[in-house]
């Protein structure tokens, strides 16, 4: 499978995955604008702006960017990440050039109506909380600020209460005028097109595009010391995550890492999985998975058990990190874990939408491609000894720690 691509003279890069046996085509327009990327009085205004798109543009309100795509059948919607933010719409391939003209007008036409924006910070204020309540991703967000510290990469996507209830529209358009710019963005599209009626389609709707006053912060990220944090709820359950510094996105041993994890926490047969789950039955939930961003990396291990078993819990997860650290993974594990990757992958990209984020993604961040039989090629290389080498360095680095629940402190001490 080879790529569409070229990039239009303002700097909008663009890339297509030809699928013609499908029916369907996915297009997402990818901006390399996320928290990552946000000034200490700017936090959570990508996600803001992500939501202030959908609520109307210069020649459409909000009901008629619904109804459009309704109208065809047609998916739309959009997320922020720390590094990106996608607008993305699934449709039948003849319904591609509506598709593509709503997707722009969102993107290069926002209204950003005070009288929107005043309803939509209650929304997403609304969003806030629901992450508050919801303590598995509120550890995850706590382990980030243990891990990286008072760094951008460790901000909250959605921002604060105060941070979103104080964007005032001069500061959304402003970051908007400075972000929104054809130079840092990706036309991603995959299934069935004509490549020439996109070309055709792109230059007559995002051509003019204005490249000026394009603006990026530096995307740095330090080291810090590993730290415990810790967040008192009134819940029946203790979450822990625990945070070992792995590899950045364009390390090549982030396949490593991949297979590695597999064995450790990553699937059903994994080290941690069997041990603390099947063999104990402390927990009803214990994984590890691996974070990557463009200059910094992290494995996460999360567990959530009854307060009681916390420390236990803990210092299992540590006795299967020394343990397996030490001995390695067996040939055995590791060819079954490389097979796992692979089929993952490939089951993975079974639709247009999977591809397209994958090409868009790769493409905005990394600015390089990679084909399907060139990243099996890749996981193929991976050496067993090299890998364990890997985890060893990995699983033996000092770690961070986050907990949420009822007793914290108490059980901070106790694991401290």
């Amino acid at each position: 499978m080879t790529f569409d691509q070229i990039t239009l003279p303002n700097g909008l890069r663009i890339i297509g995955e030809r699928i013609p046996h499908f029916r369907s085509v996915s297009v997402g327009l990818w901006m390399g604008a996320g928290s990552q990327f946000e000034a200490a009085d700017e936090g959570g205004v990508s996600h803001f702006l992500e939501h202030m798109v959908f609520k109307g543009t210069e020649k459409r309100t909000a009901r008629q960017i619904a109804e459009e795509m309704d109208a065809v059948g047609g998916q739309l919607n959009a997320f922020t990440a720390k590094e990106c933010t996608c607008f993305y719409a699934k449709v039948v391939d003849e319904h591609l050039p509506l598709a593509m003209d709503v997707i722009a007008d969102m993107a290069v036409h926002p209204a950003f109506d005070p009288a929107e924006m005043a309803k939509e910070k209650g929304v997403v204020i609304e969003e806030i909380a629901m992450a508050e309540d919801t303590p598995e991703d509120l550890v995850h967000e706590i382990l980030m600020l243990a891990h990286y510290g008072d760094q951008a990469v460790s901000l909250p996507i959605l921002g604060t209460e105060e941070s979103v209830s104080d964007c005032s529209r001069e500061k959304l358009a402003g970051y908007w005028k400075r972000m929104y710019r054809p130079q840092n963005a990706v036309l991603a599209i995959a299934g069935n097109y004509d490549w020439e009626a996109v070309l055709d389609l792109a230059r007559q709707l995002l051509g003019d595009w204005r490249s000026e006053g394009f603006s990026k912060l530096p995307c740095v990220t330090r080291e810090v010391g590993p730290t415990i944090l810790t967040r008192e709820k009134d819940i029946e359950q203790m979450h822990i995550c625990l945070g070992y510094p792995a590899l950045p996105m364009g390390d090549e041993r982030n396949y490593d890492i991949a297979i590695f994890n597999s064995v450790f926490g990553g699937a059903m047969s994994s080290r941690l999985f069997q041990k603390i789950r099947e063999e104990s039955g402390m927990a009803y939930t214990v994984y590890s998975y691996p974070n990557t961003y463009t200059d910094s990396g992290m494995l996460s291990v999360y567990a959530a058990c009854s307060p009681e078993n916390a420390a236990q819990v803990y210092g299992m997860i540590r006795e299967e990190a020394r343990a397996i650290a030490e001995s390695g993974m067996t040939e055995a594990e590791f060819t079954m874990a490389r097979e796992q990757l692979k089929a993952g992958y490939i089951l993975g990209l079974e639709s247009t939408s999977a591809r397209m984020q994958s090409n868009g993604r790769r493409l905005l961040l990394m600015n390089t491609t990679r084909t399907e039989t060139e990243t099996i090629d890749r996981i193929n290389a991976v050496q067993f000894d090299a890998a364990n080498a890997l985890m060893k360095r990995t699983l033996t680095a000092p770690n961070s720690i986050a907990l949420v629940g009822k007793g914290v402190e108490k059980i901070a001490k106790q694991i401290g």
